[in-house]
């Protein structure tokens, strides 16, 4: 069996995924069965944590603790070392980029056309949930 497969999940995937059936949910579905292997930063993972509590998602205190602590027993958690500055329009991208360099990741997964029009960045693709699920069925 070759390496496992390093992936940064973009926070709108990682919502959509506990939110939605659908790409995001069967990404996330191949990091829990271990086939891929989550990388987050402790910055990502409280963005992500401001974000569930969005009125608009109308997610459960229990849902956010369950997604959460999921995601802090299965994640890799990395502290970037690198200040990017790279995705001018929204700087809150350049966080994703941090982690994807400290973590060598292959991909990076996001719905963000910020980062998919960057298409790679070093060694890591950015790909959306979809074309991440078509390549790693090949």
């Amino acid at each position: 069996m070759g390496k496992t497969t390093k992936v940064i999940l973009d926070t709108n995937v990682l919502v959509s995924a506990l939110g939605w059936q659908g790409n995001p949910h069967r990404v996330f579905q191949k990091v829990i069965a271990k086939e891929a292997e989550l990388f987050i930063s402790y910055g990502q993972f409280e963005e992500l944590a401001r974000v569930l509590d969005y009125p608009k998602f109308n997610f459960t205190e229990d849902e956010k603790a369950r997604f959460k602590g999921l995601i802090s027993t299965i994640a890799v958690f990395v502290t970037p070392r690198t200040k990017l500055d790279i995705v001018k329009e929204d700087p809150s991208d350049n966080r994703i980029l941090e982690c994807a360099l400290v973590a060598k990741a292959d991909f990076i997964i996001s719905g963000d056309e910020h980062l998919l029009a960057l298409g790679k960045l070093e060694g890591t693709k950015i790909v959306s949930p979809g074309l991440f699920m078509r390549e790693s069925q090949s």
